[in-house]
C-alpha cells in the first residue's frame, strides 16, 4: 500500500470515509480560519511524511469535517519550497487528499500587491500565474504524467462561483496574475518591477507549486490571495513576515465570509 493510501486510511478512521467536497490549503497568517470546520483536526506528526509548516502564523493540523453543509478538508498550514529547497513539499499531502476521493483544491496566500487599486486588506483572485522562481514541483517524476498542460490551471467554474459568491457577500474580488519567488527573503524593488513588466498583479512565496501538484493529480483548483502589503518600492511600508501576519487579518475576515458563501451556494 502507498503511504498516501496509509494516510487516507488513518485519516477516514479518525475522521469518516465521505470523501470531502472541497480541500483548502491556508497560507500565512490565514491558519486559524482551520478552526471554522466542525469536525475533526489530526496534527501534522501523526501523519508521517508530512513536512510540517516551520513558520509562525501557520498551524500544522490538518482539520476534516463540516463547513456550511460541505465536507471539506483544510490544510492549517503548508510547507514552502524556501523551507527545504523542494518544490514538492507539499506532494504527500495533496496525493492523500486526492486519495480521499476529493477533486476540488482551494489555495490561499498572503501575497504583495503590484496595483495601487489592492491596498493591503484586498482579496485577489488568480487568473493565472507566473513560476519566476525558476523550479518545478514534478522535476523527477518518471511517468509522462509530468508533462501537465497548465492553459486552465485555475478552474474557470470554480473561479466564477467565488466571484458570485463575493458580489453576494459584498466583497470586491479583482483578479489578477500571480508570480511566484522562491524566497524567504522578499523581493527587490527591481524584481517587483521586473514582475509588473511581465503582467503580475500580486507577487508571493507559495501557491504555484500546488497548483501544478494538483493539476498533475487531476483536482480542479482555484486560489485566493490575501494582500499584506505592497511590493518593495511601491510604498513606504517596512516589509517583514511580521508585518505579513499582523496585515493578515484585515482580508482574512473578507476571505471567510466569501469562502463560507460560496459552500453554502
Amino acid at each position: 500500500m502507498s503511504r498516501s493510501a496509509e494516510l487516507a486510511r488513518l485519516i477516514r478512521d479518525r475522521a469518516g470515509s465521505a470523501p470531502p467536497d472541497y480541500g483548502l490549503v491556508l497560507g500565512s497568517g490565514l491558519g486559524h480560519l482551520g478552526g471554522m470546520v466542525q469536525g475533526v483536526g489530526i496534527p501534522y506528526a501523526d501523519l508521517d511524511g508530512f513536512l510540517h509548516a516551520g513558520v509562525s502564523g501557520h498551524v500544522p493540523q490538518l482539520y476534516v469535517g463540516a463547513l456550511e453543509g460541505r465536507r471539506v478538508a483544510v490544510f492549517g498550514g503548508r510547507a514552502h519550497y524556501y523551507e527545504s529547497g523542494r518544490a514538492d513539499a507539499m506532494r504527500l499531502p495533496l496525493e492523500v487528499l486526492a486519495e480521499l476521493g476529493c477533486d476540488r483544491l482551494i489555495l490561499t496566500n498572503a501575497a504583495g500587491s503590484l496595483r495601487d487599486d489592492m491596498p493591503p486588506g484586498s482579496l485577489m483572485l488568480l487568473s493565472d500565474h507566473i513560476a519566476f522562481a525558476g523550479t518545478n514541483p514534478l522535476i523527477g517524476e518518471a511517468t509522462e504524467a509530468r508533462f501537465v498542460p497548465m492553459t486552465d490551471a485555475h478552474d474557470p467554474g470554480i473561479r466564477a462561483d467565488l466571484r458570485d459568491a463575493a458580489a453576494a457577500e459584498g466583497v470586491a474580488l479583482p483578479e489578477g496574475v500571480y508570480c511566484w519567488f522562491s524566497g524567504p527573503s522578499f523581493e527587490t524593488p527591481a524584481e517587483i518591477r521586473a514582475a509588473r513588466v511581465l503582467g503580475a498583479d500580486a507577487v508571493g512565496m507559495s501557491t504555484v507549486p500546488e497548483i501544478i501538484l494538483g493539476r498533475f493529480l487531476g483536482l480542479r483548483c482555484a486560489a485566493v490571495s490575501v494582500i499584506t502589503n505592497m511590493g518593495a518600492g511601491l510604498s513606504a511600508e517596512r516589509i517583514s513576515h511580521d508585518h505579513t501576519k499582523a496585515m493578515a487579518p484585515l482580508g482574512a475576515e473578507k476571505l471567510e465570509r466569501v469562502l463560507r458563501r460560496f459552500l453554502r451556494d
